[in-house]
């Protein structure tokens, strides 16, 4: 959106549940269910997508483009609330033990929150990259980062595995979990599976980039709102979260006695992004047209003038997500 050992060889039915979504036609083109939540596109004839789901074949699970995943990385690591990390370091610099940190990353995709996290905290640390794609993990093993902020060395390794499957002992001596973009593609059950874990392992949860459901671009044009609400709608399919995750992940961390702090964590996109800008128009317009088939052809249009004024400079876009911080209760579990 990944191990070499499993904590459950389950995948999950719903789409994106680690970050994946719906798999591709054999021939690899894309069918109408394969559209990922804020990220795939509706190329046009003869173009190539950025985000093309590869062919994966029956027993294995789909898989994320790892070029959509390139694509959206400066974007994430210049919208993650930085804000947050100060308590963040704080509560892992007053964890028991000095054997360094022990960080799980719910999936990784092709690593980006562990490049974007290690080299801003100290110490040694062992990173556990989990996703249900083997073909991500892959990319996430060989792109790590090596060193800490302090020049510790960073260590990783991989593991397959279902978030709908956690466990408090799977995360055993953990110092902290965190994810990207993962909340708002997941299901209510999997959002209190998730804090169980954690809770139960008494580590904090650094959770990144969950789409917030508002969009600003400029200029304004009249049907900006209603692609919204239909694209928010395509997000809430099939009992996935989409916009509301933020809040039930509150809810459920806060419940189980976590301390919990959110912050604002926008992408700003501009003429320097235009590449970004134009993928995620596509897939957001194909998201909403899909939700509600009566827009197609003016959406069609839409998307064209979006498309023209994004190649001309002209269109800054601010797709709003929320980072969330939970810090959970230590237990005699947490290393």
């Amino acid at each position: 959106m990944n191990r070499t050992a499993q904590i459950d060889g389950k995948i999950p039915a719903q789409p994106g549940a680690w970050g994946g979504s719906e798999p591709a036609d054999r021939d690899g083109s894309q069918t109408a269910d394969s559209v990922i939540p804020g990220a795939g596109p509706a190329p046009r004839p003869g173009e190539r997508a950025t985000v093309r789901l590869r062919d994966s074949g029956p027993e294995e699970p789909p898989r994320y483009a790892p070029e959509w995943l390139e694509l959206r990385e400066p974007a994430d690591a210049s919208g993650r609330a930085h804000e947050l990390l100060d308590p963040l370091r704080i509560r892992l610099a007053n964890l028991p033990g000095k054997a360094g940190l022990v960080i799980h990353d719910l999936g990784c995709g092709t690593g980006s929150m562990g490049r974007w996290l290690a080299p801003r905290l100290d110490g040694p640390q062992h990173w556990i990259l989990h996703d249900r794609d083997p073909y991500l993990l892959h990319f996430a093993a060989v792109a790590s980062p090596r060193s800490a902020a302090d020049g510790s060395r960073v260590t990783v390794e991989t593991r397959r595995g279902d978030v709908a499957r956690l466990t408090p002992d799977a995360l055993a001596g953990a110092s902290l979990v965190t994810a990207s973009a993962l909340l708002d593609v997941l299901t209510r059950e999997q959002i209190e599976t998730l804090a169980d874990a954690c809770t139960g392992a008494g580590c904090p949860a650094l959770l990144t980039l969950s789409v917030a459901g508002r969009i600003e671009l400029t200029p304004s044009d009249p049907m900006d709102e209603e692609i919204t609400e239909a694209f928010n709608a395509h997000q809430r399919r099939g009992g996935l979260l989409g916009p509301d995750a933020i809040t039930v992940a509150c809810e459920a961390f806060s419940e189980r006695g976590a301390t919990v702090r959110v912050n604002p964590s926008p992408w700003r996109l501009g003429p320097g992004e235009a590449a970004l800008t134009a993928q995620w128009l596509r897939g957001w317009v194909g998201a909403a047209v899909e939700e509600r088939p009566e827009l197609k052809a003016r959406a069609e249009r839409y998307l064209q003038d979006r498309l023209a004024a994004c190649e001309a400079g002209e269109l800054h876009v601010v797709v709003h997500h929320s980072d969330l911080l939970a810090l959970s209760r230590p237990t005699g579990g947490a290393s």
